[in-house]
């Protein structure tokens, strides 16, 4: 039973195994460090310092290293950036929501349909709207030069069969 060349392989395959261990915790813990080098994180050297504080305090720190070698891309930076098409200022998107509002009213105006807002808080949506009622284009102050009254009213007895089903 005391064969030396077992007790020798028995030694030699514990230090391997804990080489291993060893060798792949730290690689584990160096992962968010080379995210942030395979994209250019402007923080990768703090990125690799925290791994390694990290790896001292029992990878506490790692999840969070991985979400902050993630947020970064190289294509967007942060992702806070302003984008092609998007309003740089409250003011512009303001003035574009406006502009939006007027152009929905003009397509109202045309198409003729009449406030919906003001029949789903009276509870008449799909019956049929009063002659007298204000559509949205009245409340904006955009004319509609376009809709004739007939055309207006003929589609709006369409849009209400539509709503009741045909009834």
């Amino acid at each position: 039973m005391e064969d030396p060349f077992l007790n020798y392989f028995a030694l030699g395959l514990l230090f391997f195994v804990v080489i291993v261990l060893v060798y792949g915790i730290i690689a584990i813990h160096d992962i968010p460090a080379r995210i942030a080098k395979a994209r250019h994180h402007p923080h990768e050297d703090a990125i690799h310092a925290a791994g390694w504080i990290s790896l001292f305090m029992l990878h506490l720190l790692w999840p969070f290293l991985w979400i902050w070698a993630m947020m970064y891309q190289p294509e967007r930076g942060w992702g806070f950036g302003h984008k092609q098409g998007e309003p740089t200022s409250p003011k512009e998107a303001v003035a574009e929501l406006e502009e939006l509002k007027h152009r929905l009213a003009a397509i109202e105006a045309k198409v003729g349909i009449e406030d919906r807002a003001a029949h789903v808080q009276e509870g008449r949506v799909g019956a049929e709207p009063p002659q007298e009622a204000v559509s949205a284009v009245d409340k904006v102050n955009v004319p509609a030069t376009e809709a004739s009254a007939a055309s207006r009213n003929t589609i709006a007895e369409a849009l209400s069969k539509v709503g009741t089903g045909g009834r």
